[in-house]
């Protein structure tokens, strides 16, 4: 209908395939970012409470990878592996994650850091091929309760190691 006016739309297209987590840091985004390039950083917050990772490949930069294994708690392997698709640094990180190169069933991942006075706001937004896909991850993996785990550890390593490095 020609001059009718189209109503905006507020939640994104991949609203109903998306998890979306943040959490404030208290240290300078280059920081918390550098947390993410360098596997001795990663292997030591990275995943939910109670996780391990040991780490067979990595390459920190657009089109590399990191293939790893997640050991959880329980003492059960989830074999796990990302390409870092872009890197923007300080500011953002683009990566497909899932259980192999060949996984049908990866998920795409953007984490964007942004300066919150002398602390982060680190957002972590997960978009999943379906709705069924992100709601199994968060059903049956815990996926809300394990990001937020993880950005909590991230949050510890940063304030406790890395800054404490800085001032040596």
């Amino acid at each position: 209908m020609a001059g009718a006016r189209q109503e905006e739309r507020t939640e994104p297209v991949t609203a109903d395939r998306e998890i979306a987590i943040d959490r404030v840091i208290d240290a300078p985004r280059e920081l918390v970012f550098e947390a993410f390039t360098e596997v001795r950083h990663l292997s030591q917050w990275w995943g939910p409470e109670g996780f391990t990772t040991t780490t067979r490949s990595f390459e920190f930069r657009e089109g590399g990878e990191w293939d790893f294994v997640l050991h959880g708690p329980d003492g059960t392997d989830y074999p796990e592996w990302i390409r870092w698709r872009r890197i923007a640094p300080p500011e953002r990180i683009e990566l497909l994650h899932g259980e192999s190169r060949d996984d049908p069933n990866a998920f795409e991942s953007v984490l964007t850091f942004e300066p919150d006075g002398e602390a982060t706001r680190i957002v972590m937004r997960t978009v999943f091929p379906t709705r069924e896909l992100r709601d199994e991850a968060v059903e049956k993996y815990h996926a809300v309760e394990g990001g937020q785990q993880t950005l909590g550890s991230l949050a510890a390593y940063v304030t406790e190691t890395l800054r404490e490095g800085a001032r040596d």
